[in-house]
């Protein structure tokens, strides 16, 4: 029998962490005078007080420290707690949600995905859209930083939780984790304070800055207004567009970067990789606007890079009706979001790395095709990728195309149609945001959607996030014997 109290004991602590960041949309309501501010109050007593509670009474646990078991409960756990409690301000604010929908949205704050079942952001109170965008702020690297930071305590090394999460540091730049952890947090908030004085100078207020800003580093999407980025386009989508670049690259070459090393940046294989991918993609997207006859002028170019990069990223901002610019970009942009931004960085889905093996592989075979007996070492950005890596990444593209298939089938029994179906486990499952079809509303809002659909969609959300095989491994009666 698993001793789960180690787990619970983090969980207790990242719970009550939740509750602390409850406290500054509580002071902008209170600012704001509409007296929304005690649904965040008593939101952030129960939450801090659970969370407190939990870890008392798990601490005992902690002399033993962590198993690998335990890494990847935690992993699963802490994913699956924290909506339950990032739920409290959207079903006692003014939201109105029920638990199905205040649920969606938390999952879908946490695990980036960026998809809503709200219409009339516009018309909410700051503090609800400021939660919003802090739920997708700490569910991007937030919450692993300061697991990270905890689990050392626990006598394990925090990398194996920063890896079954789904990240990769790439080689340690750093000689202790808690080193790795405490030089990531600070380059996630430099560029989120970056992006917040970027946002202010192209004119957004500071509700609207803070929140893009938020939602930009943490590749989410969620915005405070339901024409999402449409709201301020112009120069600030440029602006944007960087963000959501530098948001979708690999952390670690950040952190190298600001301590004043940019060749391995420069050298990452799977950054120049994305960066031509995205021009290969506005280059797509371009000719179909062109083909069709459609206007092409600056503004239309600033739009598709905008729209290609968000949904390359996982973002999901939208600031055009991009159903407007022909089959073959539809095509375009639902394949780079199948594809999804660089390991170790805020962005979801497969990402660049895997496809670049995957695509290696593949020539390798095609080569030994006419040489049977040729050796073909595969190396990405100068290391040899092991063979067990390249079986790993094999078994992970066929689980996420599987679980695309099933989940869109299993949309379509709850009665959706079969665009909304496709797109809905396609935005779930590699956390994009965004979904088309004739239910969902002009806000791009799923509130259409049957309640089973949301709850499918939000455990697609949850496998996505966790890239499914953590999240498998759990139903797996020899996971919990060993």
């Amino acid at each position: 029998m698993i001793d789960l109290r180690p787990v619970g004991y983090i969980i207790g602590l990242l719970v009550a962490v939740l509750g602390l960041f409850m406290v500054p949309p509580l002071l902008v309501d209170l600012a704001e005078g509409r007296g929304h501010w005690p649904a965040f109050a008593e939101s952030a007593v129960l939450t801090i007080l659970f969370g407190t509670l939990m870890a008392l009474a798990c601490r005992s646990g902690i002399r033993d420290g962590l198993t690998i078991q335990h890494s990847f409960i935690l992993t699963t756990g802490v994913w699956v707690v924290l909506p339950l409690f990032g739920v409290l301000p959207l079903m006692l604010g003014e939201t109105d949600l029920n638990f199905t929908d205040a649920y969606f949205e938390a999952m879908s704050g946490v695990t980036t995905t960026g998809s809503t079942v709200i219409v009339g952001l516009d018309d909410l109170p700051a503090g609800i859209l400021l939660w919003r965008g802090i739920l997708q702020w700490v569910g991007g690297l937030g919450i692993v930083i300061v697991a990270m930071i905890f689990l050392p305590v626990m006598r394990v090394g925090g990398m194996q939780f920063f890896r079954s999460e789904g990240f990769d540091t790439l080689g340690k730049v750093l000689p202790r984790t808690i080193d790795i952890s405490r030089g990531l947090f600070e380059v996630y908030i430099g560029l989120t304070v970056i992006a917040i004085l970027t946002y202010l100078a192209f004119g957004m207020n500071a509700l609207d800055a803070t929140v893009h800003a938020l939602t930009s580093m943490s590749t989410g999407g969620f915005s405070t207004s339901d024409l999402s980025f449409a709201k301020f386009a112009g120069p600030a989508e440029y602006a944007g567009v960087v963000f959501m670049i530098v948001a979708s690259v690999p952390f670690v070459r950040l952190l190298q970067l600001m301590r004043g090393d940019p060749v391995p940046i420069w050298r990452d294989e799977q950054v120049r990789t994305y960066l031509l991918w995205i021009a290969y993609a506005v280059l797509g997207v371009s000719a179909s606007v062109f083909l069709i006859g459609g206007q092409y002028d600056a503004a239309t170019f600033r739009e598709i890079v905008f729209n290609v990069v968000s949904l390359f990223s996982g973002t999901g901002y939208g600031s055009a009706d991009v159903t407007l610019w022909g089959p073959l970009a539809f095509v375009v942009l639902f394949s780079v979001g199948a594809i999804g931004g660089c390991t170790g960085s805020t962005g979801c889905s497969i990402k660049i790395f895997r496809y670049k093996v995957l695509f290696s592989t593949l020539g390798n075979q095609i080569r030994r095709i006419g040489y049977p007996h040729r050796i073909l070492p595969l190396r990405m950005s100068g290391r040899a990728v092991p063979d067990d890596v390249v079986t790993s990444i094999s078994v992970m593209f066929t689980v996420y195309v599987l679980s695309l298939g099933l989940l869109s089938v299993g949309l379509a029994l709850t009665g959706l149609p079969f665009l909304e179906s496709v797109t809905g486990a396609w935005t779930a499952i590699f956390n994009i945001g965004p979904a088309f079809g004739s239910l969902i509303g002009p806000t791009g809002a799923m509130d259409g959607f049957p309640d089973a659909a949301k709850w499918l969609m939000t455990f697609g959300m949850l496998l996505g996030r966790l890239e499914i095989i953590s999240v498998i491994v759990l139903v797996l009666p020899g996971f919990w014997r060993a």
